[in-house]
Protein backbone atom coordinates (compact mmCIF):
# COMPACT_ATOMS: atom_id res chain seq x y z
CA UNK A 1 0.00 0.00 0.00
CA UNK A 2 2.75 2.45 0.94
CA UNK A 3 4.66 1.54 -2.21
CA UNK A 4 1.62 2.54 -4.27
CA UNK A 5 1.38 5.90 -2.49
CA UNK A 6 5.07 6.55 -3.09
CA UNK A 7 4.65 5.54 -6.74
CA UNK A 8 1.79 8.05 -7.11
CA UNK A 9 3.82 10.87 -5.55
CA UNK A 10 6.84 10.00 -7.70
CA UNK A 11 4.67 9.96 -10.82
CA UNK A 12 3.16 13.35 -9.97
CA UNK A 13 6.67 14.80 -9.60
CA UNK A 14 7.85 13.28 -12.89
CA UNK A 15 4.84 14.70 -14.74
CA UNK A 16 5.30 18.14 -13.18
CA UNK A 17 9.00 18.19 -14.12
CA UNK A 18 8.65 16.81 -17.65
CA UNK A 19 5.33 18.28 -18.80
CA UNK A 20 4.75 21.26 -16.43
CA UNK A 21 1.30 19.95 -15.55
CA UNK A 22 0.15 19.67 -11.97
CA UNK A 23 -1.92 16.52 -11.73
CA UNK A 24 -3.52 15.38 -8.54
CA UNK A 25 -3.80 11.61 -8.88
CA UNK A 26 -7.10 10.46 -7.42
CA UNK A 27 -6.81 6.76 -8.24
CA UNK A 28 -4.48 4.52 -10.19
CA UNK A 29 -6.30 2.17 -12.53
CA UNK A 30 -3.29 0.19 -13.75
CA UNK A 31 0.17 0.63 -12.23
CA UNK A 32 3.25 -0.16 -14.31
CA UNK A 33 1.62 -2.56 -16.77
CA UNK A 34 3.97 -3.81 -19.48
CA UNK A 35 3.55 -2.31 -22.95
CA UNK A 36 6.61 -3.98 -24.48
CA UNK A 37 9.53 -6.06 -23.31
CA UNK A 38 11.11 -2.95 -21.75
CA UNK A 39 8.27 -0.43 -21.41
CA UNK A 40 5.64 0.28 -18.78
CA UNK A 41 2.46 2.33 -18.63
CA UNK A 42 0.48 3.72 -15.73
CA UNK A 43 -3.19 4.57 -16.21
CA UNK A 44 -4.61 6.97 -13.64
CA UNK A 45 -7.60 9.18 -12.93
CA UNK A 46 -7.08 12.73 -11.64
CA UNK A 47 -9.17 14.55 -9.08
CA UNK A 48 -10.81 16.40 -12.02
CA UNK A 49 -11.91 13.00 -13.38
CA UNK A 50 -9.54 13.12 -16.35
CA UNK A 51 -7.97 9.84 -17.42
CA UNK A 52 -4.27 9.90 -18.33
CA UNK A 53 -1.79 7.25 -19.34
CA UNK A 54 1.91 7.79 -18.61
CA UNK A 55 4.20 5.71 -20.81
CA UNK A 56 7.92 5.17 -20.33
CA UNK A 57 10.25 2.78 -22.06
CA UNK A 58 13.95 2.02 -22.18
CA UNK A 59 14.37 2.67 -25.92
CA UNK A 60 13.24 6.05 -27.16
CA UNK A 61 9.68 5.95 -28.45
CA UNK A 62 8.23 8.17 -31.16
CA UNK A 63 4.79 9.73 -31.30
CA UNK A 64 3.83 7.04 -33.81
CA UNK A 65 4.92 4.31 -31.38
CA UNK A 66 2.92 5.90 -28.56
CA UNK A 67 -0.18 6.13 -30.78
CA UNK A 68 0.12 2.45 -31.61
CA UNK A 69 0.63 1.47 -27.96
CA UNK A 70 -2.37 3.52 -26.81
CA UNK A 71 -4.54 1.82 -29.44
CA UNK A 72 -3.29 -1.65 -28.49
CA UNK A 73 -4.09 -0.91 -24.83
CA UNK A 74 -7.73 -0.40 -25.84
CA UNK A 75 -7.70 3.37 -25.27
CA UNK A 76 -8.67 6.29 -27.48
CA UNK A 77 -6.44 9.32 -27.15
CA UNK A 78 -7.84 12.82 -26.81
CA UNK A 79 -4.49 14.63 -26.88
CA UNK A 80 -0.79 13.97 -26.57
CA UNK A 81 0.83 16.30 -24.04
CA UNK A 82 4.02 17.90 -25.43
CA UNK A 83 7.14 18.39 -23.30
CA UNK A 84 7.27 21.41 -20.97
CA UNK A 85 7.78 24.78 -22.63
CA UNK A 86 7.25 23.48 -26.17
CA UNK A 87 3.54 23.58 -27.02
CA UNK A 88 4.24 23.06 -30.75
CA UNK A 89 6.88 20.36 -30.20
CA UNK A 90 5.41 17.79 -32.59
CA UNK A 91 4.97 20.39 -35.36
CA UNK A 92 8.53 21.69 -34.86
CA UNK A 93 10.02 18.21 -35.18
CA UNK A 94 7.74 17.40 -38.12
CA UNK A 95 8.80 20.53 -40.01
CA UNK A 96 12.48 19.88 -39.30
CA UNK A 97 12.23 16.28 -40.55
CA UNK A 98 10.23 17.37 -43.60
CA UNK A 99 12.91 19.95 -44.47
CA UNK A 100 15.61 17.26 -44.22
CA UNK A 101 13.79 15.22 -46.85
CA UNK A 102 12.58 18.12 -49.02
CA UNK A 103 15.09 20.96 -48.53
CA UNK A 104 13.80 23.00 -51.49
CA UNK A 105 10.15 23.25 -50.40
CA UNK A 106 9.20 26.69 -49.13
CA UNK A 107 5.50 26.31 -48.31
CA UNK A 108 4.68 23.52 -45.88
CA UNK A 109 1.14 22.57 -44.92
CA UNK A 110 -0.16 20.46 -42.04
CA UNK A 111 -0.91 17.66 -44.49
CA UNK A 112 2.74 17.67 -45.61
CA UNK A 113 4.08 17.13 -42.11
CA UNK A 114 1.40 14.73 -40.84
CA UNK A 115 3.69 11.70 -41.23
CA UNK A 116 6.85 13.49 -40.10
CA UNK A 117 5.08 14.58 -36.90
CA UNK A 118 4.83 10.91 -35.90
CA UNK A 119 8.65 10.62 -36.00
CA UNK A 120 9.10 13.01 -33.05
CA UNK A 121 10.92 11.39 -30.10
CA UNK A 122 8.44 11.09 -27.25
CA UNK A 123 9.77 9.54 -24.06
CA UNK A 124 8.26 9.67 -21.53
CA UNK A 125 4.78 10.17 -22.95
CA UNK A 126 1.64 11.54 -21.33
CA UNK A 127 -1.67 11.01 -23.09
CA UNK A 128 -5.07 12.39 -22.15
CA UNK A 129 -7.53 9.55 -22.79
CA UNK A 130 -11.02 10.19 -24.11
CA UNK A 131 -12.39 6.65 -23.92
CA UNK A 132 -11.65 3.07 -22.92
CA UNK A 133 -12.87 1.31 -26.04
CA UNK A 134 -14.51 -1.89 -24.84
CA UNK A 135 -14.25 -1.46 -21.08
CA UNK A 136 -11.00 -3.40 -20.90
CA UNK A 137 -7.45 -2.12 -20.55
CA UNK A 138 -4.89 -4.43 -22.17
CA UNK A 139 -1.25 -5.10 -21.39
CA UNK A 140 1.59 -6.62 -23.39
CA UNK A 141 2.08 -10.36 -23.12
CA UNK A 142 4.56 -12.13 -25.38
CA UNK A 143 2.84 -15.48 -24.82
CA UNK A 144 -0.62 -14.29 -25.88
CA UNK A 145 -1.77 -15.03 -29.41
CA UNK A 146 -2.26 -11.33 -30.24
CA UNK A 147 0.59 -10.14 -28.02
CA UNK A 148 -1.86 -8.37 -25.68
CA UNK A 149 -4.03 -9.69 -22.85
CA UNK A 150 -6.61 -8.04 -20.59
CA UNK A 151 -5.10 -6.23 -17.62
CA UNK A 152 -8.10 -4.71 -15.90
CA UNK A 153 -11.72 -3.81 -16.50
CA UNK A 154 -12.50 -0.09 -16.46
CA UNK A 155 -15.24 1.91 -18.14
CA UNK A 156 -14.58 5.54 -19.04
CA UNK A 157 -15.84 7.99 -21.64
CA UNK A 158 -15.04 11.67 -21.52
CA UNK A 159 -18.01 13.86 -22.38
CA UNK A 160 -17.06 17.19 -23.90
CA UNK A 161 -18.72 20.27 -22.50
CA UNK A 162 -18.58 23.76 -23.90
Amino acid sequence: MNDDIFAEVELEKKIAATFSIDVDIDSVIALRVPISRTGEATLFLTSKKQLYVYIDSQPILTLGDVRKIVGKMGLKADSYVPPAGRPRYFDEVGIARFKEVFPGRRTISDADIAYYRTLAPYRPALVLVSEVSDGTVYQYDADARTGWRPSTKFTYRRIRTS
